[in-house]
């Protein structure tokens, strides 16, 4: 077996005045139990070192610029890969990225028992809009914040696995694991800031939200017989509640652990990447039984069109 011990850590809600050394020390506690209960991976939310602003309009750049990092590690989030580092212990989070030539994204890493970044991921899927909405019972403004990640959906090769990274709505789009199942990846880590409810339908609360969430994920694992390690930030952010619902799902689709709060907690599970195999090897035997001279309208054409009377 090639036994990765992973533990997902949630974050409970970070409140907009929180500064990130503050949230950092509370992600280096929780690094320690997970240390502590033997884990070689720990996997933060999206967005980790902050509150989540993009329900917040700003038109000020330097204000917006404000939210992210134009380097990593830096001075606040230094500590968290000196404690990993330590620790011997792997860490992936997400955080507001800023490049050297002005671009903006919603980004995650990976890096290994050394502390060194092995993995980068910038979202593809941004949800929300970019302009100010009155009709919205909240802001949802990724699309003003982000671009869309420029990097594809990459696998690599590190903690002994085929590891991928996607975050918060890419969860919801099948081509986001089918992309990396065609690299044979053997788990999807992904953070995410979900509100618990829609705010373009108000009857759509949170049990229809984890609903979804978790049908997104277990059929994502299952599909593509992969591990999804999928870690929330949860609570009330000034008076926006974010509904939680970290989980580990193996790759047969079921849910092997989840938290029961929604504050800062670690759930850890011992995932077999073998567990991947059979799976891969049988139903999901991509070589043997897609039919891609059938699937030309997936990349051929983004909205619908009915076909002709």
């Amino acid at each position: 077996m090639r036994t990765l011990t992973v533990g997902a850590a949630q974050l409970g809600p970070i409140q907009k005045a929180e500064g990130r050394q503050e949230v950092v020390a509370r992600m280096i506690a929780l690094l320690d139990d997970a240390a502590a209960k033997g884990c070689d991976l720990v996997v933060f939310p999206e967005l980790a070192l902050t509150t989540f602003f993009p329900r917040w309009y700003m038109t000020d750049p330097a204000e917006i610029d404000t939210w992210f990092e134009s380097v990593m590690p830096n001075a606040a989030t230094k500590p968290l890969f000196d404690r990993a580092r330590e620790l011997g212990v792997a860490i992936s989070f997400g955080y507001a990225e800023k490049t050297p030539d002005g671009h903006h994204f919603n980004t995650s890493i990976l890096t290994d028992k050394a502390g060194a970044i092995v993995g980068k991921y910038r979202k593809i899927h941004l949800p929300g809009h970019s302009e100010f909405d009155e009709k919205r019972a909240f802001q949802h403004l990724e699309k003003r914040y982000f671009e869309p990640g420029d990097l594809g959906f990459p696998v690599w090769h590190a903690l002994g696995g085929l590891m991928g990274m996607c975050i918060c709505n890419d969860r919801r789009w099948p081509e986001t694991y089918r992309v990396m199942g065609l690299q044979g990846v053997e788990m999807v880590m992904l953070g995410f800031n979900t509100p618990s409810v829609n705010s373009q339908k108000s009857d759509e609360g949170i049990e229809d939200r984890l609903f979804h969430h978790k049908l997104s994920l277990q059929a994502g694992a299952y599909q593509n017989s992969t591990w999804v390690i999928a870690v929330a930030k949860a609570g009330d952010e000034d008076g926006h509640h974010l509904m939680g619902g970290t989980v580990i799902v193996d790759p047969n689709g079921k849910v092997v652990a989840e938290t029961k709060t929604e504050g800062d907690e670690l759930i850890v599970h011992p995932c077999d990447l073998d567990a991947t195999r059979f799976g891969k090897e049988t139903i999901f035997d991509f070589k043997r039984h897609r039919r891609i001279e059938h699937y030309g309208l997936i990349t051929s054409q983004t909205g619908v069109e009915p076909p002709s009377v």
